[in-house]
């Protein structure tokens, strides 16, 4: 039985589409996920969605939830988005679902790829914006990087095993800690999961010749994060990102890996929430009220009235 968000809207996670496991922050069970609270989402209890849909779809599909039920974030929803093949698609069928969930606005995590989208989402509603703070996880601001941009085009003709290939090229092959082990082991599961078509999707939006404008979304909260261990992003992709975002917040991890979700859950999630704290008391507060004590509420409403009498 599936979940469909629209009328034959297409939608799509980031990076490779992998579906979360339970020690993955709640914040980024899409990789490019909402953390706005459920309850300014559908407003009717929660219905269970099927498990993973195998093959291409052409609509965004709600799976089992993650366990442990409402948090800190609210109730968590598990998304799986179809194939892609441009960033304008992708952008138009996420605003498709925010507008089927009536959110106006929201925090986006993304990692790797989903940084890259959620970045490219911004910009492309920023003359009506509905992105309201952005976490960027390993993350690149131009696909170039990648120098893949002259094969991009082709992914779509390439066999899945071919495929596949190109992507364990990226994983860490050295020795690492059994938390790291797990993560490699649990996305190389995933990524065994997919089909051509969606392999192919997703290679083709990692490469495809595009890079982040700037100046479309210099007015959002951004904060980014990183890890000082091996990832696939090179030192010149991470020191461009800062140099695109001088005023962003950083967060870094001393490991972690391409994968620092998975096996440093708990300190991304600390991020995550340190970097919601700023927007306490207003309209896009994102974490539940019951966990911020009263004066962390007061420190954060004083900042804000500060900040409000500058601009």
């Amino acid at each position: 039985a599936e979940r469909r968000f629209g009328s034959g809207e297409r939608a799509g996670p980031s990076s490779l589409g992998h579906a979360p496991r339970p020690q993955r922050p709640a914040s980024c069970s899409l990789r490019t996920a909402c953390c706005a609270r459920e309850s300014r989402a559908l407003g009717r209890p929660p219905r269970p969605g099927p498990s993973r849909l195998h093959g291409p779809r052409s609509y965004w599909s709600e799976e089992q939830p993650l366990e442990g039920g409402e948090g800190t974030w609210g109730r968590p929803r598990q998304l799986q988005y179809p194939v892609y093949w441009d960033h304008l698609e992708f952008c138009d069928g996420f605003r498709k679902l925010l507008d089927h969930l009536q959110l106006d606005k929201v925090h986006l995590f993304g990692a790797s790829l989903g940084g890259f989208l959620a970045q490219k989402f911004a910009e492309y509603t920023h003359k009506s914006p509905r992105v309201h703070s952005l976490i960027l996880c390993n993350s690149f601001s131009d696909t170039s990087i990648f120098n893949q941009t002259w094969t991009a085009n082709s992914f779509w003709l390439m066999p899945a095993f071919m495929l596949k290939k190109i992507v364990l090229g990226n994983f860490s092959s050295g020795p690492v800690d059994p938390m790291m082990a797990d993560a490699i082991d649990f996305m190389v599961d995933r990524l065994e999961s997919l089909g051509q078509s969606e392999l192919a999707s997703r290679l083709t939006l990692n490469c495809q010749n595009s890079y982040v404008e700037p100046h479309k979304i210099r007015d959002i909260p951004v904060t980014i994060m990183d890890v000082f261990d091996q990832s696939a992003l090179s030192t010149e992709a991470k020191e461009e990102m800062y140099k695109l975002y001088p005023n962003a917040r950083r967060a870094h991890l001393k490991t972690g890996g391409n994968f620092p979700y998975l096996c440093r859950s708990a300190e991304v999630n600390l991020y995550v929430q340190i970097h919601l704290l700023q927007f306490h008391g207003t309209k896009y507060a994102a974490i539940d009220p019951s966990m911020v004590s009263a004066e962390e509420l007061e420190v954060q409403k004083g900042s804000l009235g500060i900040n409000q009498e500058e601009q």
